[in-house]
């Protein structure tokens, strides 16, 4: 089997399954327990929250655990239109956000919250002079992915900060999902962000658990009520097994990671050159660093995505249309229409997404299958 749909999800490493097992073995006391169990499970909360903080530079007050993704974008912007409405209501975004994202805004705007969308260029990326533009007097928020899911595009994470600079009361958040372990810490981590949101099932630790980085002394409303766990921010018994599990995924995630990243630029490289030269072809996300290291998406002219999807699992090779949560829903490429890309091409988008364990052979054996499907996609057509 050849899987090449690491951005919808990667299969949980052996040693962090371990450590999952090990932790719900013994460790089942409540964090928050008196007794000597609870302390333990305490004790261990903390030294994974530290450990994380370590890895990612930040202090361990300012790292925060969630259910994922999905949760930390949802937490970020509207925990920050709560604690911040009494100063604005204007928030800024990008038209090629997750669904998390765009559809939080969208919850907002039904709240009397006013959106602006930055659009984007031909490689789906925003500009910095837009973004100032768009800034206004009641700008409370501005939210933007480090790594688009669909197409693999880099914002540009450091002419936005510059322009961030001159606004330090307005936050600015950063949904890092696709951007973890992919040589991009630096842009990502800068002096002036404030939130940063993760998923831990996006580099090999379990679904259902992931962090939020929050800069020291940023107010957030919290979504939760409950226990006041998480520093009274995010109310729930916390996940020890899996928080423990992460912090085991990205230690051995970012363990090498120039090395990891350069294996995977030279995967997608070899794919892209070979495929680029059929005529039916188009590349969406060719030019490094503007696309990131991991993620190729494309198109061959007459065929669906879903088409060429199934084609390749007749091989044993996995790959997916631009995003596993509209791919069931038949929802088209939300980043190719904001792109301003044909619908007739736009319908016939995959993508490809790698991770540290994917191999040259792997890539040699996709080229192989792709020239055998693209002449009986050329036969049918």
């Amino acid at each position: 089997m050849i899987y090449f749909d690491n951005s919808a999800t990667t299969k949980a490493a052996p040693e962090v399954v371990d450590t999952y097992a090990k932790v719900s073995a013994n460790y089942w006391g409540n964090p928050s327990s008196l007794h000597k169990f609870g302390e333990q499970a305490f004790n261990l909360l903390e030294q994974s929250r530290q450990q994380i903080a370590d890895l990612v530079g930040a202090k361990l007050s300012e790292i925060l655990f969630t259910s994922g993704g999905t949760e930390g974008d949802n937490w970020a912007i509207k925990g920050t239109a709560m604690a911040k409405r009494e100063f604005g209501n204007h928030l800024i975004t990008t038209e090629v956000e997750h669904p998390a994202v765009h559809n939080s805004m969208e919850q907002l705007k039904q709240e009397g919250f006013e959106v602006t969308y930055l659009p984007v260029d031909e490689n789906g990326r925003v500009s910095a002079d837009d973004l100032r533009a768009a800034i206004k007097p009641t700008t409370i928020l501005v939210s933007t992915m480090a790594v688009n899911n669909e197409i693999g595009a880099v914002q540009p994470l450091d002419e936005i900060a510059d322009v961030m600079r001159d606004f330090p009361r307005i936050h600015w958040h950063i949904d890092a999902v696709q951007g973890i372990g992919k040589g991009l810490a630096d842009k990502i981590f800068n002096d002036r962000v404030d939130f940063v949101t993760f998923s831990g099932h996006k580099f090999h630790a379990p679904r259902g658990i992931g962090f939020m980085y929050k800069r020291q002394g940023r107010k957030i409303t919290p979504l939760m009520a409950g226990g006041g766990q998480e520093r009274n921010l995010r109310s729930g018994t916390e996940n020890l097994p899996a928080i423990a599990a992460m912090a085991k995924a990205l230690r051995l995630l970012l363990d090498d990671e120039a090395a990891k990243v350069e294996r995977q630029r030279a995967i997608r490289l070899a794919i892209l050159h070979h495929v680029e030269q059929f005529p039916n072809v188009t590349v969406f996300s060719k030019d490094l660093p503007v696309f990131a290291p991991h993620i190729l998406c494309f198109a061959i002219a007459g065929v669906r995505g879903e088409t060429i999807v199934h084609a390749f699992e007749e091989h044993d090779i996995y790959i997916s249309t631009t995003s596993a949560c509209s791919s069931k829903k038949h929802v088209e490429s939300s980043t190719l229409q904001a792109m301003k890309v044909d619908d007739s091409i736009a319908t016939s988008a995959v993508r490809i997404s790698l991770d540290e364990h994917n191999t040259m052979a792997e890539a040699e054996k996709f080229n192989q299958v792709f020239d055998e499907l693209y002449t009986q996609f050329a036969k049918l057509n």
